[in-house]
Order: structure tokens, then sequence, then C-alpha cells
């Protein structure tokens, strides 16, 4: 009985008081969440409506977040961190934990270069405050390098892989699923993975508005993610497929990506805000941010009850 009060309860508070649907304006990257959704089918019954906005990067995501164009959306702890940091109005709700294996940095099959080590005085593409350019500040700090060792080439995804292809810069610092478009179709080499250097966090992030205003319809949402994500562990291929159709991109490309990621959503508990600490200090010993932030602060606990649930606890 005390169950389906909260659940009338929840309900009720997908209604504004006009009566009118709620709407949640989601930010994607590249159909990350919708794909995975909509394969493990937890769309088919949401009281809510979902507007889905796509975006090639996290920066241009965060941007729109930032000018309110969007209630939520999935990012990396970096541009997380430079978002923040910049006063963008944003919180973490959940934690994505997954293998850094999708994280790298390529180089084209016919480079001779076969190790980081090898681009020192070279030149890197990335994107500003994205986790390529973390990957890269990471393995610096780990060898002890200077901000000169490395040409930093700041670029879109897009244009970072016209730069790449044309041979304008050494190596690309990037993501999933760009590593595998590389890897699968390109014959790319990965120099270097994010595994044992970065903390291997994503975000399901939300401005403190719809915290405040929206947090049913949130709450609802993460729980669905994280039941949708606790499904792909064990259906992979179906995953990749979906993923593949809205992409328009090859279903080997999702699934070599999907097979070693082992993504799954996680409360913002003690670990994810001392990794989060981690991705700060970093960022301020590299120079990209120019004070320390604390954790704890940017990041919001009140959704752990919801994630739960999704995983079946």
């Amino acid at each position: 009985m005390m169950r389906l009060l909260v659940i009338a309860g929840v309900l009720l508070g997908l209604i504004t008081s006009a009566g009118a649907q709620v709407t949640l304006r989601v930010g994607d990257q590249k159909g990350n969440s919708q794909a995975v959704m909509e394969a493990a089918g937890v769309l088919k019954d949401v009281p809510y409506k979902i507007e889905w906005k796509e975006f090639a990067a996290a920066a241009p995501l965060l941007e729109a977040l930032g000018a309110g164009a969007i209630d939520s959306g999935i990012v990396g702890d970096a541009p997380f961190t430079f978002a923040a940091a910049s006063n963008v109005p944003v919180k973490a709700i959940a934690a994505i934990r997954q293998t850094q294996e999708g994280l790298a940095i390529l180089v084209p099959e016919s480079s001779s270069i076969t190790s980081f080590d090898q681009l020192k005085g070279k030149t890197i593409a990335t994107g500003r405050g994205s986790i390529g350019h973390q990957l890269v500040l990471a393995a610096m700090d780990r060898r002890g390098w200077t901000a000169d060792n490395v040409k930093l080439v700041f670029l879109a995804p897009s244009d970072a892989k016209v730069a790449y292809t044309q041979g304008s810069v050494d190596a690309w610092s990037t993501w999933e699923p760009y590593v595998s478009q590389e890897e699968v179709l390109f014959k790319a080499r990965r120099i270097l993975t994010g595994e044992g250097l970065t903390p291997g966090l994503s975000f399901q992030v939300a401005t403190p508005a719809a915290i405040k205003e929206k947090r049913d319809a949130l709450a609802d949402f993460v729980r669905r993610l994280t039941a949708a994500r606790a499904w792909s562990q064990d259906h992979v291929d179906a995953y990749a497929e979906t993923l593949g159709k809205l992409m328009n991109i090859p279903p080997a490309v999702p699934l070599n990506w999907l097979t070693r990621a082992k993504i799954r959503i996680a409360p913002i508990d003690d670990s994810v805000i001392a990794d989060e600490q981690k991705t700060i200090d970093l960022y301020l010993r590299g120079g990209l941010i120019k004070q320390r932030l604390s954790a704890s602060d940017v990041l919001d606990c009140s959704f752990a009850d919801a994630i739960a649930r999704g995983a079946g606890l």
C-alpha cells in the first residue's frame, strides 16, 4: 500500500499545477543514453515528455545547459569540472562508471609512433577541457613533463578528425565512439588509454533549476537509465545494433566500444567524490582552472534511491 502511495505521489509530481505534462529536455552525445534506453525498452510508459537534444561533444552540451536550453545531459568528468569552475550552473546527479579502454590517444595505421613518450615535441589534437585533454594532462603529469613538452591543438571532434586524417597533427586524444570508429573502420592504433590514468567517470548532470522544479521527472529518468544500463550488460549485441542505427554507422563500431566499456550507473558516493576531486586537482595543476573547487559542492547525492531502484537493489 505504501509503495502504491509513493508511486502515485511521484506520478502527481510529473504533472504541473496547471495540469500540463512535464517536459524534460535531455542532452545526449551520439545517441548514447537514448539508444540504450530505447534498446532496453524503458521509454514505453514515461509519464512525462522527453525532448532529446543531440550534441557532438560535452562542451556544446554544457553550453546549452548553461544557457537554459536543456535540463540534463551526459558529460565526462573533465568537461564537467571545466564547466563548474567556469560558473556554469550545473550539478552531477548520477555517476557513470566504465573502463577507460575507450579513452585513448590515437595514431594512424601508417604512423611510426608506438608510445606516448614518442609524442614529446609533437602535436596532439583534442577538445579543450574534454576527457581527451584530461588524458594528455594525466599522462604528462605522470611523467613530470611541462606544458611545452607537447603542442595541443584544441578542436571539435569533426575538425580534429580532419586534422588527424590529413596529417596536420601527429595524434588525436579522443573518446568513444570516435575511438572505435577509427579502430574498426580505419585501423587506427591506440598508443595510450585512460586505464590507470583517469578515474573513468562520466556524469548525468542537471541544472539546479531542473533539480528543484523537475525533481520527480529527473529521478524517474535516472531510475530508467540505470535499469537500461544494467540490461545492456547482458545484451551488448542488441544495444550495439540500436546504437548503430541511431548513429548511422556499422554495428561493429558500437560493438567494439560496448564490449570493453562495461558501462553502469552508480550513485554519487564517497568514492565518486574522491575521484572527482582528483580531476579537479589535476586541472588545477594543469592551469585549466584557477582555483580549487570542492567536489562535494558540485555533486548531488540525493538521487541515490532512484539509482538503487533502477539497479533493482
